[in-house]
């Protein structure tokens, strides 16, 4: 190419797919990877739908491995640019020939929307449909709430207030998809279409059967379970009364009330603060310094050391996820103790109907176990260790497992407070050394918090990443210190809570603040679930005291085991307020001469959660989480804290650090606590008036 010559300027990309089968226009959209409904991607539907001329059917279908998960959440709170999707539903509504939708992969929230304005929609088996909007915390904003309800009337409420997504199949007998075809779905639902092309289809806005007979009392009874947990979100709610004006109002208005709830909520903290946590999942299973070409093992056998609860939950994980796990115990009753104990969870999922008998006889035949330690170690791929939490017996345990383990197999530990580097010393090989912190119940609990040691090196990481990704977990990886990052900023909670019992609050009032803030339940009544002799426990091993804790345990209150702990508990273990209890308290008030006074709420709930974000400040200033998400993704995860709330770094930036700071210094003067002086991070940020978010940005 001479100087002078000009170069071809390269051509746009298309997101919007064109092709012809005979007398049926296909649209394929084009936006990979999952194939959101961007700015182009609604142009090209509306070009797409003008150059459809002279066909007998359109039918819209994904390209890659999805339909469309919906709306582009990246473009919410940004000036809104044309076509908007209820513009290419008008067309696709208006048009003179059958439009349909072929969905396979996952057709979620406005891909969903996208498919129930069409005039037909045909899926492959087993692809996925559903309006998950209330998880990030609004509702549907391009009608789901009104042609859902009226194709399948009050059942639309489940699936629109629970944000779960049913099955093709199931979306078939409920009666929003037309059928499941067979072989390749392009090819089948252009025959389906032209096959159809002829027929006289009714549109979702226009049916009127599934909402003609509308019962207040019927649909405020479907609406209570549905919300009956909703602990102060606000989508929820916001999504009912959506569909219930699909009930009693004519389309355009039922729209419009849509509408207002949507740029009402998604306007809102709440929604902020779960599109904070949905981007911030993606975002925290990527390592920052890990190089491009790092690889894991591979893993086709997992072998795990011990068969508790915990042992036992790791295998399930990996079992449930097709991963051939083998249990090692030291006894044959040890043993058939764990199988059984994971078969039972099985069984009741089976009872439920959440299983099949054939998926839990798939999931058993992946499940064995032995005590032949070093047999089974010398044959796997990973090994992950889940014995007792105590040092001396688990640098004993990978001083065994690093002379069975065959050379270069990824050692690691379940500990959730231990030091890594101090297990790794056991072992010859401390760079393929991980702790991966599993959360309680291992087989539920999304959180995986991989650990890193001083020695561990890009293998080891990249192998627990990958292993936790393939069994559904969430990897996030934090540094090696006391407690790892969830565990060390709940630590800094406790002699809060304390100083709350003796200086006023009763435990009651502290669990309201905290469940009333949206966690599933407070730390009192968590502790009285965990067992308060595992605390007194902690404390005695160091050296620590807790005034009021060690007197509850002292009176055999050891919590639910017990059926008392901070409460007392009824044979259905129901929490009651205890007078044992409160006359501890004020016992020990007395006698440390604590006068005490009546705490405002605001108190209580600032005097828990800042010291969790001091400590998550210090915990960023010496590397141990690479990002303030980080942090908040743990916490929501594996801590019980809202998603609607955000975090606890997110809290605190809704706040303000000038405030935190601030208020940080006043409790404590106040309680002359010097763990609560603000951290120089949070001076710093909060005299140049940055806030964690724009520190994650500089990063």
């Amino acid at each position: 190419m001479t100087k002078n010559e000009e170069r071809p300027m390269a051509e746009a990309p298309r997101f919007v797919e064109h092709a012809r089968d005979g007398d049926v226009h296909v649209l394929r959209i084009a936006n990979a990877p999952v194939n959101t409904l961007r700015t182009e991607v609604r142009a090209g539907l509306l070009e797409g739908l003008k150059a459809s001329a002279g066909a007998k059917a359109v039918v819209i279908i994904g390209s890659g491995r999805n339909f469309s998960a919906g709306a582009e959440m990246t473009e919410f709170g940004k000036p809104r640019v044309p076509p908007s999707l209820p513009d290419v539903f008008d067309a696709i509504e208006a048009s003179p020939v059958p439009v349909v939708a072929a969905i396979h992969g996952n057709a979620l929230g406005g891909g969903l929307e996208l498919a129930l304005a069409c005039h037909a929609r045909v899926a492959a088996a087993g692809a996925q449909v559903g309006l998950p909007e209330v998880k990030r915390g609004f509702v549907p904003g391009a009608g789901g709430t009104q042609r859902l309800p009226r194709l399948i009337g009050l059942e639309a409420l489940k699936i629109i207030v629970g944000g779960e997504p049913v099955t093709a199949e199931q979306a078939v007998k409920l009666g929003f998809v037309d059928a499941v075809v067979d072989g390749p779905l392009e090819k089948a639902a252009v025959e389906w279409a032209r096959a159809n092309a002829g027929r006289s289809f009714t549109l979702a806005r226009n049916r009127t059967d599934k909402i003609a007979s509308y019962d207040a009392a019927a649909f405020d009874a479907a609406v209570k379970p549905l919300t009956a947990r909703t602990r102060g979100q606000e989508s929820p709610l916001g999504c009912v009364e959506a569909v219930r004006a699909a009930f009693t109002m004519p389309f355009e208005e039922g729209l419009k009330v849509e509408r207002d709830q949507f740029q009402r909520l998604v306007a809102g903290e709440q929604s902020q603060a779960l599109r904070h946590i949905f981007f911030g999942e993606r975002e925290a299973q990527r390592v920052p310094d890990l190089p491009a070409d790092a690889k894991g093992l591979t893993v086709n056998k997992l072998v795990v050391i011990g068969g508790g609860t915990m042992g036992g939950g790791i295998a399930m994980s990996a079992v449930n996820f097709g991963l051939p796990v083998t249990i090692v115990e030291t006894s044959a009753e040890a043993l058939e103790k764990g199988l059984k104990r994971c078969e039972a969870n099985w069984e009741r999922t089976v009872k439920s109907g959440r299983l099949s008998p054939a998926e839990y006889e798939k999931r058993r035949a992946l499940l064995s176990g032995t005590t032949d330690f070093e047999k089974a170690v010398g044959e796997a791929d990973l090994v992950i260790e889940a014995v007792f939490e105590n040092m001396e017996v688990k640098k004993e345990v990978f001083a065994r497992l690093d002379k069975a383990a065959r050379p270069g197999v990824v050692l690691a530990s379940n500990t959730s407070t231990l030091d890594i580097d101090g297990i790794a010393s056991a072992t010859t090989r401390p760079e393929l050394v991980i702790g991966m912190h599993f959360f309680s119940p291992a087989n539920v609990m999304r959180l995986l918090e991989n650990v890193r040691g001083s020695a561990t090196n890009a293998t080891a990481i990249a192998t627990a990443t990958e292993v936790g990704k393939r069994i559904g977990k969430l990897p996030v990886l934090v540094g090696n210190c006391d407690g790892f990052v969830g565990n060390r900023m709940t630590g800094k909670r406790g002699p809060q809570v304390e100083k709350l019992l003796l200086e006023g609050c009763l435990p009651q009032d502290i669990d309201r603040v905290m469940e009333g803030y949206g966690m599933a339940m407070g730390p009192l009544a968590t502790g009285d679930l965990a067992g308060l002799d595992i605390g007194a426990a902690v404390r005695k091993a160091r050296g620590t005291v807790a005034p009021i804790a060690d007197a509850v345990v002292a009176a055999g209150r050891l919590g639910q085991k017990t059926s008392k702990g901070y409460y007392d508990y009824d044979e259905n273990r129901k929490r009651i307020p205890s007078k044992e209890v409160e006359q501890i308290i004020l016992d020990t008030a007395e006698k440390m001469q604590v006068r005490r006074r009546k705490i405002e709420d605001q108190e209580i709930l600032e005097r828990l959660l800042l010291p969790m974000v001091n400590e998550g400040a210090r915990i960023l200033e010496e590397g141990v989480a690479s990002r303030p998400i980080d942090i908040d993704v743990i916490f929501v995860n594996g801590f019980g804290w809202p998603a609607f709330r955000g975090g606890p770094m997110f809290w605190a930036d809704r706040m303000g650090l000038k405030a935190v700071r601030d208020k940080l210094a006043h409790y404590a003067e106040a309680t002359g606590d010097r763990n609560l002086q603000p951290c120089a991070l949070i001076e710093k940020l909060a005299a140049e008036g940055g806030s964690f978010a724009t520190l994650k940005r500089a990063a």
